[in-house]
Formats: C-alpha cells, sequence, structure tokens
C-alpha cells in the first residue's frame, strides 16, 4: 500500500515506528484493527489507503505518559476540560496531534477519525464510522457481544455505532466510569438506529 500520498513513510518504516512505541499486545492489537478496518472499507467503499493508515495510527499514543498528554493539551492550547480525563480519552483527542508531528501527517479526515475513535461524535465521517467500528470487532477481540457487534458490521455500519456506543455506555456505567460527553452526543445521534433495528 502506498502511503506517499500522506506521509513520507513507506509501509515497512511505518509499521516498525508504530511498533516501536508500544507493547506487542498493542501491536497485534493495531494489525487486527487494520484487517477490520480494511474489511469495513471494502464493504462499504471507503478510501482504503485512508483506512490503513488510520487504523496503523490510531493507538499510536496510547502509552505515551499522562504528562506528556498535559503538555500537548497546553502546548496546542486545547480545550482544559481535556485535562481531567485520562489516557482512555487523551490516546485518541489529544493523540492525534502527537502523531501529525511525528509522521508529517496533515489530512484532516484520518486525524479527525484517530481523535474520535474512542469518543465517537454525534455527525461522523464514513472514515470515522470504520476505525472507531473496527477498533470494537477486530479479531483479537473477545468479550460479550463481539460476535453481535460484528454480525451487525457486516449488514449496516450506522447500526454497528450504535449498538457499540450503547454496550460501551453500559459498561462503563456499570463499572462507575464517568462518560465522556461526546460519546453521549454519539449514543444521542445513533439511538434511533438502534430502534429501527428492533
Amino acid at each position: 500500500m502506498n502511503y506517499h500520498d500522506y506521509i513520507d513513510f513507506s509501509r515497512e518504516e511505518l509499521l516498525d515506528k508504530v511498533a516501536a512505541a508500544m507493547s506487542k499486545k498493542r501491536f497485534d492489537h493495531v494489525l487486527g484493527v487494520e484487517q477490520a478496518a480494511l474489511d469495513l472499507a471494502e464493504r462499504y467503499g471507503c478510501d482504503i489507503t485512508k483506512a490503513s493508515l488510520a487504523a496503523l495510527l490510531h493507538d499510536y499514543a496510547k502509552e505515551v505518559a499522562d504528562k506528556d498528554f498535559l503538555d500537548i493539551i497546553d502546548q496546542k492550547q486545547l480545550d482544559p476540560a481535556l485535562k481531567k480525563w485520562g489516557n482512555n480519552i487523551w490516546h485518541g483527542v489529544v493523540g492525534a496531534h502527537l502523531i501529525s508531528a511525528e509522521f508529517g501527517l496533515v489530512d484532516q479526515e484520518i486525524l479527525q477519525a484517530i481523535q474520535r475513535h474512542t469518543v465517537g461524535s454525534a455527525e461522523m465521517t464514513l472514515l470515522d464510522k470504520v476505525l472507531y467500528v473496527a477498533d470494537y470487532i477486530e479479531p483479537g477481540r473477545d468479550f460479550p457481544g463481539v460476535t453481535e457487534a460484528r454480525i451487525i458490521a457486516s449488514q449496516s455500519l450506522d447500526q454497528a455505532v450504535a449498538f457499540e456506543t450503547a454496550q460501551t455506555i453500559a459498561h462503563l456505567a456499570k463499572k462507575g466510569i464517568p462518560i465522556h460527553p461526546q460519546t453521549l452526543e454519539t449514543y444521542n445521534s445513533y439511538v434511533q438506529f438502534l430502534k429501527e433495528n428492533k
């Protein structure tokens, strides 16, 4: 796959840099997300190269230290409210700025998909949805509901976004974990698709 329209890295160089930034387990997850993203991209007519890049880079910042994220929030003058969250939000929303700097990636559609892959959005592009769902259903995932999520994703990307978001909110609420406002907005926007699926 030729990434040179977007970054000055070959696939091999990109994979080496991503692998060096994370544990083997997380890198295996990243490769699984790429596989799922490419399958979804082909099924729903999304740009294959963008889907591949977004998938390979989506967790690049996952193992970055909290202090580095807080520094980026200050340096980039991002919303100070971000500071009250943690890595689960930061590695996408803030991590995209690190990815842009380290890979020279300026394509806003790819960066936005990375930013939204954990929280979603009320209005998501096709690439946003492909990455959001691929991260949830990649082959290495094994948790209650993932098989159903994969079946839904093969039938409707919007239904998959709705199902995944509802499952995520239920999981977080059960564990008493605060839910990011953007995740609630995603749910409210896509809940209609859940109703239509009943």
